[in-house]
Order: C-alpha cells, then sequence, then structure tokens
C-alpha cells in the first residue's frame, strides 16, 4: 500500500498544537512538505523547535480572519507555486452551557473559527489545488457533527455545518481531480479534552471522573482516541492508497454511540 506524500505541499492550520501537530508530524514523516499555520506564538515557537532542519514553514494566521487567510495563501502562492493538501484543522470547543443561557459573542465565535475558517481557507487553496492538477482537502468536523450535542450547540452547529461543506465541496470539486473528505473524532485524548470534561462536569454539578466515565460508556469501545489516530486516517485518505476516497465522513471514533 502506497502512502508515501513525498514532495507535496501541504497546508495544515492549526497545525502547532494537539491534534494538528500531530497531523503535521505525520505529513513531515510521510515526506511532504508542511506548512502550518496557528494564533499561539508559544505553539508556534515550540513547533519552531521541534521541527528546526525539516521541511516545515509557519505563520501566525487567525483562519476566521480574511485578511490574514488571504495573505498566507499569497505568501504560499509565490513559493510553491501550488499545492496538494490542504487539512482544515483549526477549531475551538465552545462554549458549555444552556442554550438559554449561550452568549451570542460565543456562538459567533464558535462559528467563525469552526466553520467561517474551513470556508475562508478552502477558497484560497482551490486555485493552488487546480494548478497542482488536483489534491485533497480533510475536513475535521467531529462526532458532534453527525449526533446531537447538548449543552454545545454551537460546537455541535458548526461541526454539521462542516459536513455540509464537505459533501457540496467534493461533488463541485470532483471534476476537478479534488477528493474533499471529513474526518469525525470523537474523544480524543488530551488537554483539551480534560477542559471540556472540566467544564460539563461543572455543569452536571459531579466531579471530574464521573463526567469522564460518563462519556466513555457512551463509546462502544469504551476508551478515547488518540491525535495519532487521527492522523494516521488523514494520511491514507492523502496518499494513492486512498485516492478514491472522497464525498466522506469518516468517523475515527471507537464508535461514539451518543453524546452527552
Amino acid at each position: 500500500m502506497n502512502t508515501s506524500l513525498k514532495d507535496q505541499r501541504v497546508v495544515v492550520t492549526a497545525g502547532a498544537q494537539g491534534i494538528g501537530l500531530a497531523i503535521t508530524a505525520s505529513f513531515v514523516a510521510a515526506g511532504a512538505q508542511v506548512h502550518i499555520c496557528d494564533v499561539s506564538d508559544d505553539f508556534l515557537g515550540s513547533a519552531r523547535k521541534q521541527f528546526a532542519g525539516a521541511p516545515v514553514s509557519f505563520s501566525k494566521t487567525d483562519v476566521a480572519n480574511e485578511a490574514q487567510v488571504d495573505a498566507m495563501f499569497a505568501e504560499l502562492a509565490q513559493r510553491w507555486d501550488a499545492l496538494d493538501v490542504l487539512v482544515n484543522n483549526a477549531g475551538i470547543a465552545g462554549p458549555t452551557a444552556k442554550v438559554e443561557e449561550t452568549e451570542l459573542s460565543a456562538w459567533d465565535q464558535t462559528i467563525a473559527v469552526n466553520l467561517t475558517g474551513p470556508f475562508l481557507c478552502t477558497r484560497r487553496a482551490v486555485p493552488l489545488l487546480k494548478k497542482a492538477g488536483g489534491g485533497s482537502i480533510v475536513n475535521i468536523s467531529s462526532a458532534a457533527g453527525r449526533l446531537g450535542f447538548p449543552l454545545r450547540t454551537p460546537y455541535s452547529a458548526s461541526k454539521f455545518g462542516v459536513i455540509g461543506l464537505t459533501e457540496s465541496w467534493a461533488m463541485e470539486l470532483g471534476p476537478s481531480n479534488i477528493r474533499v473528505n471529513a474526518i469525525l473524532p470523537g474523544i480524543v485524548a488530551g488537554e483539551r479534552q480534560e477542559r471540556v470534561i472540566a467544564a460539563k462536569a461543572a455543569s452536571y454539578g459531579i466531579d471530574h471522573e464521573a463526567m469522564r466515565e460518563r462519556l466513555l460508556s457512551k463509546v462502544s469501545m469504551r476508551k478515547m482516541v488518540t491525535a495519532q489516530d487521527i492522523a494516521n486516517q488523514i494520511i491514507y485518505i492523502c496518499s494513492p492508497a486512498g485516492s478514491a476516497v472522497s464525498g466522506q465522513s469518516l468517523s475515527v471514533c471507537g464508535n461514539v454511540e451518543h453524546l452527552g
């Protein structure tokens, strides 16, 4: 099975932390050239050290900011001329609150990063993907993009929206040999998930471990997935081995049965 991505030109948004960092490292290991953007100076600094000497470039870019996204892709167009892969990974957890207690500003921010961000990046990436003769777009959705998620309305709505983007773009861009897929992580181990568990525990009035057990009881495999599990699936669908996969919403979640 050919999963080499030698000399492929790849953009990973929010690629300096969490799942994005694992995705970046996996593309580098597969032979790709990678540009990662992030909003955190600290995470970017750490990634620069980790990838010192590797074919990785960096920019501080907020994917919800049109001007910053346009500037990043304009610079990439000059450096690479074309693009092979875009991974729309950037996203935020949004608020944990009852709908009547959710502030409009929190809703707007979640939609801006999780849904508008992929749109802004993709519309600038597509001309570069077409110049390469085709390529792959991967959008990170969530198990919350196929299941309702109480107390997480903005997040779930944004991730359902990502599925709509994915299916629409797969049809629109397929004739240009551009594959578009979504990855739906479940409960991903890491600091971000621990913060979500803490917020939900506080909302339900239970302790942290009880909340963790409650969440995992709804996963068939009774375990969290890892950032590397997500990265492995992305490498596959972007490689020659996944050349016939498009328009799919691929769950990497241990089979999340329901959320709550």
